[in-house]
């Protein structure tokens, strides 16, 4: 079996499980925001809940409007305030809180080998750290609230077999988006994405967070790395319990729908022209276009190490008088980071604006949204039509320091054009 199939077959008390069964498997973590929780509290109510599975299992995290911009997401914030304090559950607000994916792997709340479930498309991110997880929907996620359990699908699996060692500038967000450039944003639908090979090793535990949290962007149920030193001990630093570690590896003659092969020591930094994220290419290709906003930030790549090499572009030089730039560290100890380290002083002194953690533009939510006719760079995760404002704005994706970069000169640029 593969390691997604051995960690559901573990939660669904099997010996072993084939892609396309359907089974019901016990959840170690259940995850919702302050868009989706309140349509699962609802859920939950409907069905007459009185009681949480497991208060410590459950963990609700407002990030998407928040600090909150207006009285309707004021609301839905007290909303499940009132509902995380009346039943216990784990609630992380403004202040100790951060944008969800970031917030749950550095508060060691996620272990290898764990099955956890968000109502949010991007919890797969968690895949980085070897266990599986994925989003589902509200009604789903209430179900989880009250049972501690959910049903599933076994997903085939997509091999992509990674060689070689990045070159400057090439980090996790060009890894996925030449993957699905080549797959398209359906090349995986519903299937378990399984990053292996020996390139994984010249990828930090926070590049394998972002390659995870795009696999949803082809199609795919779950995104998933083997759990090596490098992400034992990150989850060790962030107080993860040993005991709660389970390493599963895929066997040799695991059986994989489709396996590609990437050759990291030849990819250059990558860049996603609106509006989907398949339609990436070199960063070189587009260096005629111009921006007027720059957005580093946000679950894919808000981590201190993302903001480190938006720095290292941005230091002793100014953002370009007609761009606006928004930092977002992805969470308070990331901000604190940040500021320990020198890195907003640079950015404040460079023109740029640094925001408290929050989603906030990546979903069109505030903190920069576009106009129309708008262009901005961003390192999220998504550049559908209108998702960062008015329809008629366009955004394209890219890693930190491109986006940097491209604040500084006013269009899109490779960070050596600038350095």
């Amino acid at each position: 079996m593969t390691i997604t199939e051995k960690i559901l077959a573990a939660h669904a008390g099997r010996q072993s499980v084939a892609p396309g069964e359907f089974l019901e498997a016990s959840v170690d973590l259940v995850l919702a925001n302050d868009i989706t929780a309140p349509l699962a509290i609802e859920e939950f109510e409907k069905a007459g809940g009185r009681a949480l599975y497991d208060p410590t299992r459950v963990v609700l995290v407002p990030d998407h409007f928040t600090p909150c911009k207006d009285i309707r997401s004021a609301q839905q914030v007290k909303r499940v305030r009132d509902f995380a304090a009346k039943f216990s559950a784990r609630f992380y607000e403004i202040g100790r809180a951060g944008i969800e994916h970031a917030l749950l792997p550095e508060q060691g709340l996620i272990a290898s080998g764990e099955l956890i479930v968000g109502a949010d498309s991007h919890t797969c991110t968690y895949g980085a750290l070897g266990a599986f997880a994925t989003g589902m929907g509200s009604t789903d996620i209430a179900a989880a609230f009250l049972l501690g359990r959910v049903w599933l699908k076994v997903p085939s699996t997509l091999r992509v077999l990674l060689s070689g060692k990045p070159p400057r500038y090439v980090g996790g967000k060009d890894v996925i988006l030449a993957v699905i450039s080549r797959i398209g944003v359906d090349g995986a639908r519903y299937m378990a994405m399984e990053f292996a090979g020996d390139g994984a090793a010249h990828l930090s535990v926070e590049d394998r967070l972002t390659v995870c949290n795009m696999a949803i962007e082809a199609g795919a149920k779950n995104g998933i790395f083997e759990a090596d030193e490098q992400a034992i001990a990150f989850q060790r630093a962030a107080g993860v319990d040993p005991g709660r570690i389970r390493v599963f590896r895929s066997d040799p003659d695991a059986s994989y729908e489709r396996t590609i092969e990437v050759d990291l020591s030849g990819l250059q930094p990558q860049v996603a022209a609106p509006h989907l994220p398949s339609n990436a290419r070199d960063v070189r290709e587009f260096s005629s276009v111009r921006i007027d906003q720059a957005v580093i930030g946000s679950c894919t790549n808000g981590r201190i190490s993302d903001l480190r090499a938006a720095a290292s572009v941005i230091r002793g030089r100014k953002v370009h008088p007609r761009v606006r730039c928004i930092v977002i560290p992805a969470t308070p100890l990331i901000y604190q980071q940040a500021l320990d380290e020198g890195l907003v002083k640079a950015f404040a002194e460079a023109g740029c604006v640094i925001s408290p953690p929050t989603c906030g533009p990546c979903l069109g939510g505030h903190m920069g949204i576009l106009a129309d006719g708008e262009t901005a760079v961003a390192t999220t995760n998504r550049n559908f039509r209108g998702r960062m404002g008015h329809p008629g704005s366009s955004v394209y994706l890219a890693n930190p320091a491109v986006a940097m970069a491209s604040a500084i000169a006013g269009r899109i640029v490779h960070p050596d054009e600038v350095n």
